[in-house]
């Protein structure tokens, strides 16, 4: 199935406009995270809202969404105020320190799986969610993100305003999209910006991207996360070959 003929077809309204406003209210904390040498503060916070969200369930009886967001958000909020510690605190060695900080998170994660009968299904679904199943609620939780971090704008470059909405907007992103998928949204567009491509075009580089890894998930009848995640991975990848441009932040 092509792109255009995948972008017609009603089953993926919801998991493009999942991607297109996940795309929206990533990319610019993207740009701020390489601007700012953190690379692994997504792997790091996310991880974190991961690991919240699978405890909860060993905590609270059946939990809800909310409550389970709860724990999320707490989590990723913890994090990212450790990863701003630590960047302000040991300059040097921050990207080491973040590192240990998503492998202490990982493990947690990990031993938060086992108190869960369910818990390895809902691991897997944190790392690599399959986007074909966003809702509509899920959609418009995106979307406010988007909303926010647009209107932030250039207030994004203070430390009290992008440490807590990454942490808030990474822990509500990863429950829809995954982590991986998450990350791959956050660094591919930032990436050719910093090899000189305008922001929309950038944006915009993103988002085919991932309409191309919903048809190669369609057409392969593979993960549709895994997929997508691997079509943005690409992207990124491939600004390493433009030349001949400034780069800009």
């Amino acid at each position: 199935m092509s792109v255009q003929a995948l972008l017609r077809h009603a089953w993926f309204e919801l998991p493009m406009a999942a991607l297109l406003f996940g795309v929206l209210a990533l990319a610019p904390l993207g740009a701020q995270v390489l601007a700012r040498g953190v690379v692994f503060i997504d792997l790091a916070v996310a991880q974190a809202a991961a690991a919240s969200a699978l405890w909860v369930g060993s905590l609270v009886d059946h939990p809800d969404w909310l409550a389970t967001q709860a724990f999320a958000v707490a989590g990723a909020l913890a994090c990212a105020g450790a990863v701003a510690l630590l960047s302000r605190r040991w300059p040097e060695q921050r990207e080491a320190l973040i590192g240990l900080l998503y492998v202490l998170g990982a493990s947690v994660a990990l031993l938060g799986a086992r108190q869960d009968p369910h818990g390895r299904e809902r691991m897997s679904e944190l790392l690599a969610a399959d986007v074909l199943w966003a809702q509509w609620p899920q959609v418009a939780v995106l979307a406010v993100c988007a909303a926010v971090v647009l209107v932030a704008g250039r207030r994004l470059a203070r430390d009290g305003v992008f440490f807590p909405l990454f942490a808030i907007v990474a822990s509500l992103a990863v429950p829809v999209l995954g982590l991986f998928l998450v990350f791959a949204a956050l660094i591919a567009p930032a990436l050719w910006q910093r090899a000189g491509a305008a922001r929309l075009l950038a944006w915009a580089g993103a988002v085919a991207a991932c309409a191309a890894g919903l048809a190669a998930s369609w057409g392969f009848d593979a993960p549709s996360g895994a997929c997508v995640a691997l079509a943005l991975s690409a992207y990124g990848a491939s600004s390493a070959l433009r030349n001949g441009s400034a780069p800009r932040a």
